[in-house]
């Protein structure tokens, strides 16, 4: 497995983001919790089933959760990476399904959207994470001859 410096760099950075985002929402008004449920129900309807204060405190018990994920040294980068493209991809696609988000006919934000448009920085963290490979162990050169028959 291996510990990468790169690979700890950027699941610090995130993870230690995310967390702070849901424990700033551990005690989120209903008004600000409604106005997020709003949001999200653009990309999961399911998310208007729930009441403001327990989507709230479902936001803000999965952000803890996906930023404690990626602080926990032993979970393999992969898979961390995984749940944060999966995370990243749910604030892209309610920055893309939000109104006035985006100039119209393009992906880029509008001075309203440059706020949600930023957090593409996550999922380029996520791909970075998903896709990362390890160069192969270098080969000393002993000056012996090879053993290697052949």
């Amino acid at each position: 497995m291996g510990f990468s410096i790169s690979n700890a760099a950027l699941r610090l950075v995130s993870g230690a983001f995310i967390l702070n985002s849901g424990i700033g929402k551990l005690h989120l008004p209903p008004e600000h919790a409604a106005g997020l449920q709003a949001s999200a129900q653009r990309v999961i309807p399911q998310a208007g089933k729930l009441t403001p204060e327990q989507f709230g405190r479902s936001l803000s018990a999965s952000e803890i959760a996906l930023g404690v994920f990626l602080l926990t040294p032993f979970v393999p980068s992969r898979l961390a990476g995984l749940a944060l493209g999966v995370f990243s991809g749910g604030l892209l696609a309610t920055y893309l399904k939000t109104p006035g988000m985006t100039e119209p006919g393009s992906i880029r934000p509008t001075p309203a959207g440059t706020a949600m448009s930023k957090d593409i920085w996550l999922a380029g963290i996520a791909a970075a994470l998903v896709f990362h490979r390890r160069r192969p162990a270098r080969i000393r050169h002993t000056g012996l001859p090879s053993q290697n028959p052949g």
